[in-house]
């Protein structure tokens, strides 16, 4: 019995010590965080101002950047960066003010091998933001411009750091990646105020070829003025199976596709009319089926054999 009760204060402390290394690691932290309120007070403060300064600047830096009529993808780029940039500095002020200087190396480093990782592991997306960032800044395209690329053809209404949003003309988005249309081709209709139109056509092989060119270029010119620089290019192309063809060429205001379809739709229009008028024949073709002469007369005789065969047979009856 001596023996057991021996033992009772040797255990009891065994249990008590891990709850006295708690209660005293807890009253080391609260002890520390009383001491350290200040600083974390100053810390929360200084970010807090920050964050604050970082809304205003924003606005401010977005009007400057509009009364210099940067496009809008620009200032939105420069405008969230300058944000990011204004956090993380109040971030990396409000740990020193905790002076946690070790913390912020080990932060620092970590950021820069974790940035590396990242990189290595979203090379793709990384090549967008950076597309991105290219395209924003590009004169050739802005947000409002009718593009074509990849097949597809529409208005650029969003320029952000992943893709491009187009709207075509069925009112549908298409998003293609940044990196696409960096690496790759885009025609701007938007960028150029004039453009060539090209209008094919032909004629019948008894027609007045110097006369066609005359009617052709009249029934053109009053609809498009041409420039200085600019005139109807009328050019005979090839004798076609039905027709000789020829292609017309004439300069109107351009800014997205549809400009480039309603101006073939007036030039077919008074072509065709001055066609009418002038008895100028736009020829289609011809296709002749050939049933095979022998064949059909075969055919024939077999129905005629049949037909008197059925008369005899009648008459017996």
């Amino acid at each position: 019995m001596q023996k057991l009760t021996d033992k009772l204060p040797e255990e009891m402390e065994v249990v008590t010590t891990p709850i006295e290394k708690i209660y005293t690691k807890l009253d080391g932290w609260l002890e520390a965080l009383i001491v350290n309120l200040p600083n974390i007070v100053m810390a929360i403060i200084v970010f807090v101002i920050f964050l604050i300064f970082s809304n205003f600047f924003s606005k401010f830096l977005n009007r400057l950047l509009q009364r210099r009529n940067l496009q809008v993808s620009v200032r939105s780029i420069i405008v969230k960066l300058s944000t990011v940039i204004i956090i993380s500095i109040g971030f990396f002020v409000a740990l020193s003010a905790l002076g946690l200087n070790s913390l912020l190396t080990t932060l620092l480093t970590g950021a820069g091998l974790l940035a590396m990782a990242v990189g290595l592991a979203l090379q793709g997306p990384l090549s967008n933001t950076f597309s991105g960032v290219i395209l924003s800044f590009l004169p050739e395209i802005r947000i409002g411009d009718w593009i074509e690329t990849h097949g597809f053809a529409g208005e650029v209404t969003e320029i952000n750091l992943r893709s491009i949003v187009l709207k075509e003309n069925d009112n549908n988005l298409v998003m293609i990646p940044n990196s696409k249309i960096a690496d790759d081709t885009f025609k701007n209709f938007t960028r150029t105020s004039r453009s060539r139109i090209i209008l094919s056509c032909g004629i019948g092989y008894e027609s007045d070829l110097e006369f066609v060119e005359k009617v052709t270029k009249e029934a053109i010119a009053p609809l498009f003025e041409q420039r200085e620089d600019e005139e109807i290019e009328f050019a005979y192309t090839e004798f076609g199976d039905s027709s000789i063809n020829f292609v017309v060429r004439f300069w109107t205001n351009v800014g997205r596709q549809k400009d480039i379809l309603m101006a073939k739709h007036q030039a077919i229009l008074a072509v065709k009319k001055a066609f009418n008028k002038n008895d100028i024949n736009i020829p289609f073709p011809i296709r002749t089926l050939d049933f095979g002469k022998n064949k059909f007369r075969s055919d024939v005789i077999t129905i005629e054999n049949k037909m008197q065969a059925n008369k005899s047979s009648e008459s017996e009856n």
